[in-house]
């Protein structure tokens, strides 16, 4: 087996959002950890908020890469649910397993949650990182890399996709259709929905959610756009998953969901919205946020992967060497792209 070598590459976003690639140690896992060479990781929008410095809850500087896949090359004492050389995908969030959200099997809202890659001390957009061994799920080998890397996003979608209830005969609205719209209006269709319309400011976006399944596309820049999405589904919509969640968005969820309707939150907001209280009250509209994914959602985005319903070609839009992660950050950004990811 090659030795694992002592320097590494670490992508690092400074003060001054400026992305940088640093020399560092390779880090070496302690007890329950284990060490992995990342494969490939992902562009998220969460990234491209954080660094513009708009991200809510990722401090600068920081080291990004939660979105990541890699194989296990050394495991510290009591790792041993895992391999070295087995393929894994991260499951970023770190609980503390002690308090209350934790101990009713809600993790993701630990009271303490730290989050690999999103100002935690390290990140996966590393030639080496450590984490906690139970932070990794193994990749089943019938999904090649170009799949693997889409189960932490799928997740997000299948997770918002399961608090919205059993969306079987119902309708729904998806507001944005990048890559998270895209993959919740593919898990809603999945689950059943019996019909989903996408909007969008792009066209080109629309076109991509038309060819995903989506029964129509609306172009949310229309100053009719709720009008539109309603005439589309033929009645108020039973659920909106609003993706971008800025001003405009929120107010036009909540009025495609009147009455009884629920909305859910989906994209992360990067200031305050205010709602129209007195209507989400009185029409009896349900505003549910949805945080990340437990691992149940983990098992379900591997099943929708292995069965075909997600296809990365339908996803990856472009691919680029860690060493020309600033162009994959600005492509990410452009608008362009869907699933823009980084390889080793």
């Amino acid at each position: 087996m090659t030795a694992t070598p002592t320097a590494m590459r670490r992508v690092v976003v400074t003060t001054d959002l400026d992305l940088v690639i640093e020399q560092v140690s390779v880090p070496v896992p302690v007890e329950g950890e284990a060490l992995v060479q990342m494969t490939t990781a992902g562009v998220c929008g969460s990234d491209t908020h954080a660094v513009h410095g708009r991200h809510p809850f990722i401090p600068i500087p920081y080291t990004p890469g939660h979105e990541v896949l890699g194989t296990v090359r050394a495991l510290g004492e009591g790792a041993d649910s895992l391999a070295v050389g087995q393929r894994v995908v991260v499951e970023p969030t770190l609980p503390c397993w002690g308090c209350k959200q934790c101990l009713a099997g809600r993790e993701n809202l630990c009271e303490h949650l730290q989050f690999f890659g999103c100002g935690y001390a390290q990140g996966g957009m590393a030639d080496y990182f450590t984490v906690a061994a139970n932070r990794l799920h193994a990749v089943p080998d019938a999904l090649d890399d170009r799949h693997a890397i889409l189960i932490e996003p799928l997740s997000t979608p299948v997770h918002a996709v399961r608090l919205a209830g059993p969306l079987e005969g119902k309708t729904v609205a998806v507001l944005g259709a990048g890559t998270i719209g895209l993959m919740v209006l593919t898990a809603a269709l999945y689950h059943g929905a019996a019909r989903v319309v996408v909007t969008d400011v792009r066209a080109d976006k629309r076109e991509r959610a038309a060819a995903l399944g989506a029964h129509a596309v609306v172009d949310a820049s229309r100053t009719d756009a709720v009008d539109a999405v309603r005439e589309a589904l033929g009645e108020s919509a039973d659920v909106v998953f609003d993706c971008v969640a800025v001003q405009r968005t929120v107010t036009q969820a909540i009025a495609m969901a009147l009455k009884a309707g629920t909305v859910v939150v989906v994209g992360v907001p990067s200031a305050d919205v205010t709602i129209p209280l007195a209507l989400v009250q009185d029409r009896q509209v349900r505003i549910q946020g949805s945080a990340t994914y437990l691992p149940e959602d983990y098992q379900e985005s591997i099943d929708l992967l292995l069965a075909g319903v997600v296809r990365p070609d339908d996803f990856i839009t472009a691919d680029y060497p860690l060493d020309d992660v600033a162009e994959a950050f600005a492509a990410a950004s452009s608008g362009e792209h869907v699933k823009v990811v980084v390889r080793a």
